[in-house]
């Protein structure tokens, strides 16, 4: 309960997303890449991730960027991104 709560929070304070309650598990998902560009990405921007998470915000941020130019179109922007996939979260080697 108290994960959809929170959930609840976060959808009223940036005025978008939606919250999925799984198993063991509650997801908050922003789909829309506005929402994702003016809302998410501005409020972790002010508000830094302190942590090993660092490392995948500046790369779902570069993702974010590439996506923004259009580069995602093109075969050498969609291999960029897949690198920057497989590095993120438990794939990194370094931190």
């Amino acid at each position: 309960m108290q994960r959809a709560l929170r959930a609840r929070r976060l959808i009223s304070y940036f005025g978008c997303g939606r919250y999925i309650q799984r198993p063991n598990l509650g997801v908050f998902t922003v789909q829309r890449f506005s929402d994702i560009s003016e809302k998410i990405i501005p409020f972790f921007d002010k508000y830094p991730i302190l942590g090993a998470k660092l490392k995948d915000y500046e790369d779902f941020k570069k993702v974010a960027s590439l996506m923004q130019s259009k580069a995602h179109l093109t075969r050498e922007g969609f291999e960029e991104i897949l690198t920057l996939k497989q590095s993120m979260n438990r794939g990194r080697t370094e931190w």
